[in-house]
């Protein structure tokens, strides 16, 4: 028993749990298990580190452990059964987020960043796929089996029913399709946040980078496939209208194209530059600025944005350490979602307290900070993604899956940062250790 405990401390992790988790979106969303699925396999992942055992954490993750201490003591300030569920809830992602990110740093650093590309560029695939199908059918609408095995009650409550129903687009209220595509998710702020996350590690990807750090694919039949996704992504993209999707993502390929001209690559400029023509020309059938302009006539979601944003402030006052503990319902702004939602930032802020929005930023300015010293091509448009998050935190709810994906990146930024442990020196350690076949 004791030759088994030491050979699993040595033994290379598998890459199968990532590829499962990240690879079967389409199977997770069709069943209804998209949001329930993922704290199971955080705690797979987590397992299978504490069974190896002399995990190094990556840059950051005593922050984030920080943050999930204090969102874990802010509970205390819930006062409705409900709202403690859904706190839990986010807690169990942040968490998730965390295995995530400390399995991806593990994997990398003993065997390459090229074993993270199967599982992101499979989740970059079912957001394309699922973002034509709400193009194509917006108005799909399935009761999953998960959704039918849960209590008539719990199934039609909002928040539930929004994590385990099917649909191709965004539901209003009633039950009407908004037209913006949103599946896998249920909201289409959620789909454009991740677009614009997934779109530099596809990119990366492809770079052609060969060079010790952050490789890319090797040219093939896969690379030519991601290369073809990239504009057929782009309607969709168009199509969610998240104002927030283009100001982060533009941010993001400005940052990427100032460290190219400090680099001197001029390739990767070329590849912006294209990208830039691409959008372009597809204004000319996606007339994207008189839709927007449409929308905001016909809605009034920045000043209820606004309200809930001064709402917080106004209320934080009287628990600035811990918050509230969730989200709270009032009647006192002109938007109906509940006080400390509408951005990432704000959930923090009011849900946990101002300690915990400040640790909670130093995560991401320390893993924007660990961004800054890749200077391969792959590795600069790596760096954007926690930048591009940064950016989106006031006005997207940047948790649940995404949260993950940024997590990912992170994961791999952290490791082709710092020294890669040799799978042969792992094996040299552990010579006669059989390697499942889905961790090759």
């Amino acid at each position: 028993m004791s030759e088994y405990a030491a050979l699993s401390r040595t033994a290379p992790l598998p890459a199968w749990p990532l590829v499962l988790m990240f690879g079967l979106v389409p199977v997770w969303w069709l069943t209804g298990a998209f949001y329930l699925v993922w704290p199971v396999f955080g705690l797979l992942l987590a397992g299978l580190l504490a069974a190896r055992g002399g995990v190094r954490l990556p840059t950051g993750a005593p922050l984030w452990l920080l943050f999930c201490a204090i969102a874990a003591l802010s509970l205390v300030e819930v006062d409705r059964v409900t709202e403690a569920a859904t706190a839990l809830l986010r807690l169990a992602f942040y968490l998730t987020a965390l295995a995530v990110g400390v399995y991806a740093y593990t994997l990398a650093r003993e065997r390459g960043m090229a074993v993270l590309w199967l599982p992101l560029m499979l989740f970059w695939a079912s957001l394309v796929a699922l973002g034509w199908v709400g193009v194509l059918a917006p108005g799909l609408s399935l009761a999953t089996p998960v959704e039918r095995l849960l209590p008539h009650g719990l199934a039609a409550a909002p928040y539930v029913h929004d994590m385990v129903h099917a649909s191709g687009a965004e539901l209003r209220a009633d039950g009407v399709s908004t037209l913006r595509p949103s599946a896998p998710f249920p909201y289409t702020n959620l789909w454009g946040s991740c677009f614009a996350l997934l779109l530099p590690a596809v990119l990366a990807a492809v770079s052609g980078s060969r060079a010790p750090g952050v490789t890319s694919i090797r040219p093939g039949w896969p690379r030519r496939l991601l290369i073809l996704s990239v504009p057929l992504a782009l309607p969709p993209a168009f199509l969610t209208l998240n104002r927030g999707m283009f100001v982060s993502l533009g941010i993001g390929l400005v940052f990427v194209a100032l460290r190219a001209v400090r680099r001197g690559r001029p390739r990767l400029l070329a590849t912006i530059a294209v990208l830039a023509v691409a959008a372009a020309a597809l204004t000319w059938f996606i007339p994207i600025d008189t839709l927007i302009a449409a929308r905001t006539e016909t809605s009034d979601s920045t000043a209820d944005r606004l309200s809930l944003y001064g709402e917080v402030l106004h209320r934080i006052v009287d628990s600035p350490l811990l918050g509230f503990g969730a989200p709270t319902t009032v009647d006192t702004t002109s938007a109906p979602a509940p006080v400390g939602t509408q951005g990432q930032l704000w959930m923090v802020l009011y849900s946990n307290g101002i300690p915990a929005l400040a640790v909670f930023l130093g995560w991401f300015l320390v893993t924007v900070r660990a961004g800054l010293r890749l200077r391969r091509p792959a590795g600069l448009w790596l760096s954007a993604v926690p930048l591009i998050a940064l950016v989106q935190l006031p006005f997207y709810g940047l948790n649940y899956q995404n949260l993950s994906v940024l997590f990912l990146v992170a994961g791999a930024i952290a490791a082709a940062a710092s020294p890669r442990v040799s799978r042969a020196t792992v094996e040299r350690v552990a010579p006669r250790l059989p390697v499942p076949a889905g961790s090759r």
